[in-house]
C-alpha cells in the first residue's frame, strides 16, 4: 500500500508541476496577482508529494520489499542498513528520484527564503522550476519508474554494486546533486530575468545565495567523490579525469565564475548578458553531467550505463530548457545593458580574467571528455583521452587563475592601481618563492611540480591573509585586530574559500611530485623498506564480513625500530554480485598517509602489495572543506541572503517595473 502512495503522490506532482509551469507565466504576462499567488503553495505541495514518494521508496529498501523490481536489483536482506538507505539513489531511477525532490526542494525553499522578491519575477522562477520539474517527472513515470511491481517476487534481491557500498558513495550522490539541481535556480533566475528584459543589481544580490549555495554543495559533492576514489579503488589516486568526474567539474567550474561574475552585477552593473549567459551555461552543463551519467554512451566505474535510449531523453530535454534558454539570450541579450564601466587595471577586469580562464578550463574539459564519442561516430576511429592530456591542457588555466587571483582581490573597483596592488603583495611573493626554492631544494630537484605547487599555494594563502589584513585600515595592532573582528562575513567567507584554493592547489601537486611508491610480492613474515619506514607482513587472515568474504592482511609498520601502526588491507568478494573489491589500509597524518592495498595471490607464494606514502593527502581534502565552509561563511552574511532586511513592501514593488 506504501508503494502505491508513493506512485501515486509522483502523479499528482506532475500534475501540479504543470500547474506551477502554465498558471504563473500566464498571471505574469498579465499582472494577475491571483495566478502569480499560485506559484507558492504549487511548489511547497509537489515538494510535499516528491517527498512521499520519497519516503515510500526508502521505506521498501529498509524493509527489503522484493515485490518491488528496483529493490530486487539493487537490494539484499545482508546488506548493512547504511546501504539498503544508499541503496534509493544507487541505482538510475532511484537516483532520478532524488535528482526530482533536490530540485522540488529548491523551488520550494525560493518560497520560503524569497518573501522579498518581486512577485513577477518570482512567480516566472518558480514556474521555470516547475516546468523542469514537470519534465523530468514525466520521464520517469514514463521510461524510469521506480515504482514497478514483480508478479513473482523472489525471496531475495541482487544487491547493490559492491563499490557503491561504502560511506563516502552513500554520502557523495546527495551533496552531488544538490549541486546539480541547485543551479537549477541560478537558471531560473536567469530565464525569468530575460523574460523581463531587465537585469540589475538587485538581481545580482537575488541570484547569488542560490549559486552560493549549490557550489557549496558541489564543492563536497566533489570532495566526497575524490576520497571515495582515493582510498577504495586501491590506486592511492585522487582524480582519474573519468568522464563522471569531469562531469561534475565542469558545472562546477561555470557556478565558480557565475559567482564571481554576480558580484560585477551587484557591485557595478556590469557584466550583465554574460552573467546570464554563465547562469544557463552552468545548468546546461548539470544536465551535460546527467547525460554522460545516465545515457551509456561514456564508459566510467561509478555511471549507471542505462539504455542509450533514455539518454536520448535526457538529451531532447537539454535541447529544449538549454536551447530554448539561448535563444531567449539571443533575442533579449542586447536590452541588458551595461551601467558600469571600468578600466582595464580594475578588479572587474580581474574578474572578467577569472571568468574566461574557469570557461576555456572547463571547454577544455568538456572537449576532452567527449572526443572519444566524437572520434568513434565521426571517424569511426576508437581512441582514448587520458590523464596525460587533461594535465597539459587544463594545468595551465588553473596557474594562471592563481597567479591573477590575490591581485585581482586587492584591486579597487573601477579603476585600480597595479602599482600599489604589487607593492602591498611584495612580501607575499617573496614568501612564496622563498617556499618554492625550500621546497626544490629539499627534494633534490626531482620535479619542478612540487615546487611550483608549493609556491602558488603560499601565494594564494599569504595573499589571502593579506588581503584581509589590508582591509583593516591603518593605526596601532589593537585597532586593526578590533577591525577584524567586525569584517563582514563575506569578506572572511572569500578569504578562507581563496585559501582552501590554495591548500586544494599544493597537496595536489605535492601528492603528485612527492609520493613513494613500492609494488612488490610478499610473504608472511617479510618485511620491506618504505621511505624511511620498514613495513613487514605478520599474517593473512580470512574474514567473513556481513554479505561479503575477505582476504585480510595484518601489516605492521615501524620507525627506528618502534611501531608506527598496526594496518589491515583487505580484498573482499561479494558472492550475490559476483564483484571483488578492495579496501585500502591508509594510516592518515597531518603530513602524510601510510597506504597499503593487498592484492591477489601468486602463483610461487606470497600476495601482490602495493604500498605508497603520500605526502599531505589530507591538506587536499581539508582545503576543499575550506572552500565549502568559505562559502557558508559567506552565505551567512545577512546582506547576502535573499531579501535580507526587506519588510513589507508596496504592491507595485512586488510586482516589478516591468510587464515582461
Amino acid at each position: 500500500m506504501i508503494v502505491e502512495i508513493g506512485h501515486f503522490a509522483l502523479v499528482l506532482a506532475l500534475a501540479v508541476a504543470l500547474v506551477q509551469t502554465v498558471l504563473p507565466l500566464w498571471g505574469a504576462e498579465r499582472g494577475d496577482l491571483r495566478l502569480m499567488g499560485i506559484a507558492g503553495p504549487a511548489a511547497v505541495v509537489q515538494f510535499v508529494l516528491v517527498g512521499t514518494a520519497f519516503g515510500a521508496l526508502t521505506l521498501a529498501f529498509v524493509t527489503s520489499d522484493f515485490s518491488l523490481a528496483l529493490v530486487v536489483n539493487n537490494s539484499h536482506t545482508l546488506k548493512p542498513l547504511l546501504y539498503k538507505i544508499a541503496g534509493v539513489w544507487g541505482n538510475h531511477e532511484g537516483s532520478l528520484l532524488l535528482w526530482v525532490l533536490a530540485l522540488a526542494g529548491f523551488s520550494a525553499s525560493a518560497v520560503w527564503f524569497g518573501q522579498g522578491l518581486p512577485l513577477r519575477l518570482k512567480a516566472r522562477v518558480l514556474a521555470v522550476q516547475g516546468a523542469l520539474g514537470a519534465a523530468f517527472l514525466a520521464f520517469m513515470l514514463f521510461t524510469s519508474n521506480p515504482f514497478l511491481r514483480l508478479a513473482s517476487p523472489p525471496m531475495n534481491g541482487g544487491d547493490l554494486n559492491p563499490l557503491l557500498q561504502d560511506p563516502g558513495l552513500a554520502f557523495h550522490p546527495p551533496f552531488l546533486y544538490l549541486g546539480y539541481v541547485g543551479l537549477s535556480m541560478s537558471f531560473s533566475f536567469a530565464v525569468a530575468a530575460l523574460m523581463e528584459g531587465r537585469v540589475d543589481a538587485a538581481w545580482g544580490r537575488w541570484v547569488r545565495p542560490w549559486t552560493l549555495a549549490a557550489w557549496i554543495f558541489l564543492t563536497i559533492g566533489i570532495a566526497l567523490g575524490s576520497w571515495w576514489a582515493y582510498y577504495e579503488l586501491g590506486w592511492g589516486g585522487f582524480w582519474f579525469w573519468d568522464p563522471v568526474e569531469n562531469a561534475s567539474l565542469m558545472p562546477w567550474l561555470f557556478a565558480t565564475a557565475l559567482l564571481h561574475s554576480a558580484i560585477v552585477v551587484e557591485k557595478r552593473e556590469s557584466l550583465k548578458a554574460w552573467t546570464v549567459l554563465l547562469a544557463i551555461m552552468a545548468f546546461g552543463f548539470s544536465l551535460i553531467g546527467t547525460f554522460i551519467v545516465r545515457s551509456g554512451v561514456i564508459t566510467s566505474v561509478h555511471a549507471f550505463a542505462e539504455d542509450p535510449s533514455r539518454g536520448v531523453v535526457i538529451l531532447f530535454l537539454l535541447v529544449v530548457f538549454v536551447g530554448g534558454a539561448l535563444m531567449l539570450f539571443a533575442a533579449r541579450a542586447g536590452a541588458l545593458e551595461a551601467k558600469g564601466v571600468f578600466q582595464i587595471i580594475s578588479r572587474e577586469s580581474a574578474l572578467v580574467a577569472n571568468n574566461l580562464l574557469l570557461c576555456v578550463a572547463a571547454f577544455v574539459v568538456f572537449i576532452g571528455t567527449i572526443w572519444p564519442l566524437v572520434s568513434e561516430l565521426a571517424f569511426n576511429r576508437v581512441i582514448s583521452v587520458g590523464e596525460p592530456f587533461f594535465n597539459a591542457a587544463f594545468t595551465p588555466f588553473f596557474v594562471g587563475l592563481a597567479l591573477i587571483l590575490p591581485i585581482g582581490s586587492t584591486l579597487a573597483w573601477k579603476r585600480g592601481d597595479l602599482n600599489r596592488s604589487a607593492f602591498g603583495l611584495w612580501p607575499v611573493a617573496a614568501l612564496a618563492i622563498a617556499i618554492a626554492g625550500l621546497a626544490y631544494a629539499v627534494t633534490s630537484g626531482r620535479t619542478l611540480l612540487g615546487p611550483i605547487g608549493a609556491g602558488l599555494g603560499a601565494w594564494i594563502i599569504f595573499g589571502a591573509l593579506a588581503d584581509i589584513w589590508g582591509r583593516t585600515g591603518r593605526g596601532d595592532l589593537a585597532g586593526r585586530l578590533s577591525r577584524l573582528t567586525r569584517l563582514p562575513r563575506a569578506d572572511w567567507g572569500r578569504i578562507v574559500a581563496h585559501a582552501g584554493m590554495g591548500s586544494v592547489i599544493f597537496a595536489a601537486a605535492a601528492m603528485t611530485a612527492w609520493v613513494s611508491e613500492d609494488i612488490r610480492v610478499l610473504k608472511a613474515g617479510e618485511s620491506f623498506a618504505l621511505g624511511g619506514y620498514e613495513v613487514q607482513m605478520v599474517a593473512v587472515n580470512d574474514v567473513q564480513g556481513p554479505n561479503y568474504s575477505a582476504v585480510q592482511a595484518e601489516m605492521r609498520v615501524t620507525r627506528d625500530g618502534a611501531e608506527v601502526v598496526r594496518l589491515y588491507p583487505e580484498k573482499r568478494f561479494y558472492p550475490v554480485a559476483g564483484m571483488p573489491t578492495t579496501e585500502a589500509a591508509i594510516d592518515y597524518g597531518l603530513w602524510r598517509d601510510l597506504y597499503l592495498v593487498i592484492g591477489d595471490p601468486q602463483e610461487g607464494g606470497g600476495w601482490a602489495v602495493r604500498s605508497y606514502i603520500k605526502p599531505f593527502a589530507n591538506w587536499l581534502w581539508g582545503g576543499a572543506l575550506m572552500m565549502a565552509f568559505g562559502g557558508l561563511l559567506s552565505l551567512t552574511d545577512r546582506r547576502y541572503r535573499v531579501a535580507a532586511g526587506r519588510g513589507r513592501v508596496p504592491v507595485a514593488a512586488m510586482l516589478g517595473t516591468s510587464k515582461g
